[in-house]
């Protein structure tokens, strides 16, 4: 294999910024590049050393450095690595980078050196997967899940799994090789209880993803209302910044504004939509289109309406579309007078909260209760194995299709062998889990979403 170099620190500028190395010749590399302060006969793994690199053709030193030495197999990628940690500026990194390159380095593909550890065996797929979920964790809880797979979590399961279907195997093969002995009636009894063990398993396992897709993606709340009803307020009392626009001109906002924030651990999405209205301008209309749509693909619908006013012909029609959804009516603008319909608004039977989008008043209830409505204190117990990648998802649902049809032959009575053809199938799906029996595709598929240097 090459000997790979690529930056693995965020681009821009920073205070440190880091070149990793990987490779047979990385400490050929570095002999080539690097002055240590103190110089040594003999180099020590996982040591940093102090020193400078130097273009070795002109002598011209380009940046103060620590470079931290690991010796294969003790590494990340089990190979010899070198991490030269530099100034973060753009430049000082893209020169130490040129001088590896030219040195005899080749540059990494994005995700390539977890690629390497996974190929080396020192971590398996669900783990190398787990990485970049790591990396783009949103919450503590997301976290928390993502370092669960990472620390091999998930593959204990599905190895757990797997082992208990290769016994049946054995259960059958046994059968087979010993026809005089009449086994068959109990290897069957045998065979669908362990398959009803894997079935339960293999179910709790789908069934997670709801959770997992939650504290990945976040939970979809979009915020709907009329124009002026305070939704680019409430939005920015949420985030405590001023991220949207709010005048007193009705229709400011004109296109969705999405961010994230955490409630108890679990991202919310938060959209803050055009004001819903019949539109004067193309750019409205489409505006209030988007709005509509989102509404209508949402977890959750913050309605909110303006206290201090009657309900208008919008708002009767907001009610009516949020009737039959997953909502939480906010009635803002508590400071003012009341004005509005309270008891038409309750007969759609939604919980409503009175806040102050100006003042932050009431917030805490709104919290409360999207909480409530979605159930987040429920979401992620400690210890708890969670699937948050769809394409774990996937191969989950083709293990049980093939369990079901290996049980579907046991109550038909058809041979017994016949039954490890559906076996070896969940064996199979199985496997492309933790990547004992993935193909060369889709692993390339996976690393390519990595970032470079990772």
């Amino acid at each position: 294999m090459n000997t790979i170099v690529a930056i693995a620190t965020s681009p821009g500028i920073g205070g440190i910024g880091i070149i990793r190395i990987s490779g047979e010749e990385t400490f050929n590399i570095i002999d080539k590049i690097f002055v240590p302060e103190n110089k040594e006969k003999k180099r020590k793994t996982h040591t940093i050393k102090y020193g400078k690199i130097v273009n070795p053709k002109t002598g011209n030193i380009i940046d103060e450095v620590l470079v931290s030495s690991f010796f294969a197999p003790k590494s990340y990628t089990t190979e010899d690595v070198c991490e030269i940690n530099a100034h973060g500026g753009v430049v000082v990194l893209n020169k130490i980078l040129e001088l590896c390159l030219e040195n005899g380095a080749v540059l990494a593909e994005p995700g390539e050196f977890t690629k390497r550890a996974f190929l080396n065996g020192r971590i398996d797929l669900t783990q190398a997967e787990s990485v970049i979920d790591v990396i783009n964790a949103k919450t503590d809880k997301e976290a928390k899940v993502s370092i669960s797979q990472l620390e091999g979590k998930l593959s204990e399961k599905i190895k757990e799994i797997r082992d208990k279907t290769i016994s049946v195997m054995a259960n059958i093969e046994a059968t087979i090789d010993y026809p005089e002995y009449d086994i068959e009636k109990t290897t069957n009894t045998q065979i669908l209880k362990v398959l009803d063990e894997v079935e339960v398993e293999l179910h709790l396992l789908e069934k997670s993803f709801y959770t997992g897709k939650i504290l990945r993606d976040g939970i979809k709340t979009a915020i709907i209302g009329t124009p002026n009803a305070g939704k680019s307020s409430l939005l920015n009392t949420i985030l405590k910044e001023e991220r949207a626009i709010v005048t007193e001109a009705p229709g400011t906002t004109r296109d969705t504004i999405e961010e994230y924030i955490s409630i108890e651990g679990v991202p919310l999405k938060i959209i803050d939509t055009a004001g819903i209205r019949s539109a004067n301008n193309e750019v409205e209309k489409i505006g209030v289109k988007r709005a509509l749509e989102i509404a209508n693909n949402s977890d959750i619908i913050i309605a909110i309406f303006d206290i201090a006013k009657e309900l208008s012909k919008e708002d009767k029609e907001i009610l009516k579309m949020v009737k039959e959804k997953n909502t939480i009516i906010v009635l803002n603008k508590v400071d003012l007078k009341k004005k509005i319909e309270r008891e038409e608004i309750e007969k759609i039977n939604k919980p409503i909260i009175e806040i102050s989008a100006k003042t932050g008043n009431g917030i805490e209830k709104l919290y409360k209760e999207i909480i409530n409505q979605c159930k987040l204190n429920e979401i992620a117990n400690e210890g708890e194995i969670i699937v948050s990648n769809m394409r774990h998802k996937t191969l989950i649902i083709n293990a049980r299709e093939n369990l079901k049809k290996a049980r579907e032959t046991i109550m038909a009575g058809m041979p017994i062998d016949i039954i490890s053809t559906h076996l070896k199938e969940i064996l199979e799906e199985l496997g492309k889990i933790t990547g004992e029996t993935v193909t060369e595709d889709i692993i390339k598929e996976i690393f390519s979403k990595f970032c470079l240097g990772k």
